[in-house]
């Protein structure tokens, strides 16, 4: 691990920040199941910390910015929208590379199975809407009041998506995928017109917030904020539609979810949450929903060249074709 964070030089820098020479000595733990950057819990005699930095290896345009990431939280720190304090942020020094230290929110974070306090329905659809309603609390935010007026450029956002994660294909495909290809063609040709410009998070899903350790109402913080920006709030909206999978949707091993599971409100009734405190026409939702499907198969190809590439410091994502193609066919039947 030392290779990845030099520890001699992240030791004294905690120290500096915090105030604490407990942090001179420190050890370092993977968090195993980062897909795009690597991120590490820190302990020391003073506690625990979290530190995000990009994988090894190439790194494409503009990604993997970790100064981006802790600008939004610290930004949103005094708003509604829960998020972790940030106690150090390094353009490249430190590490070599742009990285982050913020503190550890203790709680749950939902990936393949549910923690006991949840297990009930009644937790299950706390949960959901608790869910919902945070989206709609971070849509609701004023860019400019939080000194995020020029943290995007709001003005043709999704022209611009479509650009950028078309190019982002591109430029980590291995072969050639006709659904993928099809699919960017078509919604580069319809886009809609955008009707509102937010604080956008741009990876909104489950096992990016830390709910609270007994309450499934609570949720302590939003995670991983590497793909935010200002821009249309139905990008994110269509993002969950297709993370809040149903009973009958196929896994995206990627993304072990829950929402499948008896007791979760479908699609339809999160929408209807999230529509009930955020005003919106959704009568073009269909297009977000297949842009979801475009952007996620794109991610979806990066992890799987970083992993073959042994640039995700042991990880193995396995073949992720199957599943790159089935979101292409997916995505085009909704557009």
């Amino acid at each position: 691990m030392s290779d990845l964070v030099p520890l001699d030089r992240l030791g004294p820098a905690l120290v500096q920040a915090t105030g604490d020479p407990a942090w001179s000595d420190l050890e370092l733990e993977l968090i195993a199941g980062g897909k795009s950057n690597l991120t590490f819990v820190v302990r020391s005699g003073a506690g625990e910390l979290v530190l995000r930095r990009p994988p090894t290896g190439t790194l494409l345009p503009s990604a993997h910015d970790m100064t981006r990431e802790a600008r939004v939280q610290r930004a949103l720190a005094g708003t509604d929208v829960p998020v972790a304090r940030i106690v150090l942020a390094d353009d490249g020094d430190l590490l070599g590379v742009r990285c982050y230290v913020m503190e550890k929110v203790e709680g749950h974070v939902i990936r393949g199975s549910l923690p006991a306090p949840f297990e009930g329905p009644a937790a299950r659809e706390h949960l959901s809407f608790a869910f919902a309603d945070t989206l709609a609390t971070l849509h609701a935010v004023d860019p400019a009041a939080v000194g995020l007026g020029d943290y995007g450029r709001p003005d043709g956002f999704m022209a611009r998506q479509v650009r950028r994660w078309t190019g982002q294909w591109q430029a980590s495909r291995t072969h050639d995928v006709p659904e993928i290809d099809e699919l960017g063609r078509r919604l580069a040709a319809a886009v809609p017109t955008q009707q509102r410009s937010t604080v956008v998070h741009g990876d909104f899903r489950l096992d990016n917030v830390v709910y609270d350790g007994e309450d499934p109402r609570t949720i302590r913080a939003v995670l991983d904020w590497e793909l935010s920006t200002l821009g249309d709030p139905l990008a994110d909206v269509g993002l969950l539609m297709l993370f809040w999978a149903g009973p009958q949707d196929p896994t995206l091993s990627l993304i072990p979810g829950v929402t499948h599971l008896p007791g979760f409100p479908d699609r339809d009734a999160m929408v209807a949450r999230y529509a009930a405190s955020s005003p919106v026409d959704l009568s073009d939702l269909a297009y977000y929903r297949a842009f979801a499907h475009f952007k996620f198969a794109v991610i979806a190809q990066g992890v799987s060249a970083r992993s073959a590439a042994g640039a995700m410091a042991g990880q193995d994502f396995g073949d992720l074709d199957h599943e790159i193609r089935q979101l292409g066919r997916a995505g085009l039947e909704l557009v």
